[in-house]
């Protein structure tokens, strides 16, 4: 179904799209979905065992550094030495068979004219461990993961520009996808167009009364990220 964004008013109709740049976690499977909960323990279990430390300590740690930095790892990397890849095979060496193939999602996907990129915070082979079991495999031009992105994660602007750089295109042709909408500041400061895909029971929880106040960056919005594209593609 449709949903208005709160602010700004609803935006005019959706001109071209050339590049399509969708998040991955959350956002191509419900956030209701058991994998990324997977996640979050495997990050809680790895600084309690980093740090020796019961995983209530670790969980208030873990989530204080990734609302400083915009990831867990990055507080990790900058405070604590931890090296990036020894966290992230850990924290996604997880069940991703509780994913189911979504047939929908991949049909309209190739009824989308122009490129289609994955723009993520976590790695390339969490990433195509997802799409394979969504049945997406091969519907994306290319994986940026933190590594492409050299560790700095979303929403600092660093790794938008990498992100428009590596593959060429004009932000101002592009529409980037999200479940989280603070991550779409900086694409809507390039030029890009933006979807914020929001439920109500997000990993994140309820958003603040602050975040509520200012959505002069979002576009779009929808509980149906497939609903909304097909609508898109229909049009």
């Amino acid at each position: 179904m449709w949903m208005l964004p709160a602010s700004p008013p609803f935006a005019p109709p959706l001109g071209p799209v050339l590049t399509w740049v969708f998040d991955l976690d959350n956002t191509l499977y419900p956030a209701t979905s058991s994998l990324f909960p997977q996640i979050d323990r495997r990050m809680r279990r790895f600084i309690a065992d980093w740090f020796g430390i019961d995983e209530n300590a670790a969980h208030l740690l873990q989530k204080r550094y990734y609302h400083e930095y915009g990831t867990t790892l990055c507080g990790l990397m900058q405070h604590d030495g931890v090296a990036p890849d020894l966290f992230l095979d850990y924290v996604h060496d997880i069940d991703h068979s509780v994913l189911s193939p979504d047939p929908r999602l991949a049909a309209i996907l190739d009824r989308l004219p122009g490129r289609k990129l994955i723009f993520t915070n976590g790695s390339e082979r969490h990433a195509e461990a997802v799409l394979d079991r969504l049945g997406l495999t091969g519907q994306f031009e290319a994986v940026f993961d933190i590594c492409a992105a050299e560790f700095i994660p979303k929403p600092q602007p660093k790794p938008y520009q990498r992100l428009v750089e590596r593959y060429g295109f004009d932000p101002a042709g592009a529409l980037m996808v999200e479940d989280i909408h603070r991550n779409l500041r900086p694409a809507a400061g390039m030029g890009m167009r933006t979807l914020w895909v929001r439920e109500e029971d997000h990993p994140d929880g309820p958003i603040p009364p602050q975040d509520q106040s200012d959505l002069s960056h979002v576009d779009y919005v929808t509980d149906d990220l497939v609903g909304w594209l097909e609508a898109v593609a229909s049009s």
